[in-house]
């Protein structure tokens, strides 16, 4: 029983250095402290088993295959999801699931990410659009082919 607590409450650290000083040994355990804080109350994507553990869940459909860009803004509210693919439709839709109490950063973090995709795609047009209308602009233009030969010599 005691062996076990041990085993629970302890953590190795491994320091690759030519001489291990009490300054470089303090630093090491900070950052080790710093990261296991980190991932301990890190929030944002999470695997379904870990984020069902903590309560009921609710769940949102999305169609956008561009949720790498909602997880930033779900970092920011401190939602806590996971991700789910669906793939009994055509096309695949995806299931995002969070705890019930989260609804209301949840919402926040949402109306966030439509605000700020809506505004990439208002501010900033298709790289493809814009080839396309030059494209079709060269296959209208009329182009001047006759040749002029108007050569005069060293004005006096």
């Amino acid at each position: 029983m005691i062996q076990e607590d041990v085993e629970h409450k302890s953590a190795v650290l491994i320091i690759k250095a030519g001489k291990i000083t009490g300054k470089l040994l303090a630093k090491a355990v900070l950052a080790a402290l710093h990261q296991m804080r980190k991932e301990r109350k890190s929030p944002g994507k999470m695997r379904y088993k870990q984020l069902s553990k903590g309560g009921p869940l609710q769940n949102i459909e999305i169609m956008d295959d561009n949720i790498k860009a909602f997880d930033p803004i779900a970092r920011e509210f401190d939602v806590k999801y996971a991700l789910k693919k669906d793939v009994s439709t055509d096309p695949p839709r995806w299931l995002v699931f969070f705890r019930a109490k989260d609804t209301d950063a949840l919402t926040a973090a949402f109306r966030k990410f439509t605000a700020i995709t809506l505004e990439q795609k208002a501010e900033k047009p298709s790289v493809r659009e814009t080839m396309a209308k030059f494209r079709e602009f060269i296959k209208n233009a009329v182009i001047d082919r006759t040749k002029h030969k108007h050569r005069e010599g060293p004005e006096r």
